[in-house]
């Protein structure tokens, strides 16, 4: 793989052995990808299909199992998810592995190389979305699709307010703990400034629960995520702060059988028409 791997990839590749156990979500997001692809195979099933951010194969497995006559190369930035990956699909010489990091392979990728590029849950981990998406829209021949899944602002709420109450309630500036998620219409910009055309996005507001709060953060840490991300404000240590959070949450968010933890799916999908439709 070009280049070190970073934070986000070193995070993933730990946890490579616990992620399918937790990614519930992920696997809901996972289908309904593929779902949204169905209608495209009717009109051509020999492609080539690129998977961004492949992980343990879940989405993997589902193209292969679906578009019999497809090319894929799956792809993924952590070492330990694509060897999970080959072991779960068994496809021949129609599906290759790739570990890379998506944002620096693409920049010296073949131009018009795919039919569809493909990602579940993994967009928002890009640092340079616009640079990348261009580098997709080049990568895929004219007609060609963008589709993925990600995660919208609304995405763990419930986290956010708790930690936001304890942060006010000492009258210390709030601080964000964890990732900050991109609308659909922030992507839809994205995605146009990038030359894509005829973008399209589905919104669906999803809730499970969880036994307790520190359940749900352990659930997310095995992913390879984080909700941490921010400094202790001066005077609160961070084992005081979470404590202090655990229970603004519980107090806030608990339903019978624990608490709750939203996820604002957003499915998003774009062309690589020419500006005249072709």
């Amino acid at each position: 793989m070009r280049g070190k791997m970073g934070p986000v990839g070193r995070q993933f590749n730990r946890n490579a052995a616990t992620y399918d156990a937790h990614a519930h979500v992920q696997r809901m997001m996972s289908i309904q990808l593929a779902d949204s692809l169905q209608c495209l195979k009717e009109r051509d099933s020999k492609v080539n299909i690129l998977e961004i951010g492949c992980g343990t194969g879940a989405l993997t497995e589902m193209l292969a199992k679906e578009w019999h006559d497809a090319k894929i190369t799956a792809l993924d930035i952590a070492p330990e998810m694509i060897k999970l990956a080959r072991k779960r699909v068994f496809s021949g010489d129609r599906v290759s592995f790739l570990h890379a990091d998506a944002e620096i392979w693409g920049a010296d990728a073949p131009s018009a190389m795919y039919d569809i590029i493909v990602s579940n849950a993994c967009f928002q981990w890009l640092s340079r979305p616009e640079q990348t998406f261009s580098h997709f829209r080049r990568m895929l021949r004219p007609g060609g699709l963008l589709v993925f899944t990600t995660f919208g602002p609304a995405t763990f709420y419930e986290l956010h307010q708790a930690f936001e109450e304890v942060y006010r309630a000492r009258g210390m500036e709030p601080q964000r703990h964890g990732l900050s998620f991109k609308s659909g219409d922030q992507w839809i910009s994205l995605l146009k400034e990038a030359g894509f055309s005829g973008v399209q996005s589905e919104r669906t507001l999803h809730v499970e629960t969880y036994a307790s709060v520190r359940g749900f953060l352990y659930s997310i840490k095995a992913m390879g995520a984080s909700t941490s991300g921010a400094a202790a404000a001066s005077g609160l240590s961070m084992r005081r702060l979470f404590a202090s959070m655990y229970k603004e949450y519980e107090t806030k968010f608990s339903v019978p059988g624990g608490v709750t933890a939203s996820y604002d799916l957003l499915l998003m999908l774009a062309s690589a028409d020419d500006a005249d439709g072709k």
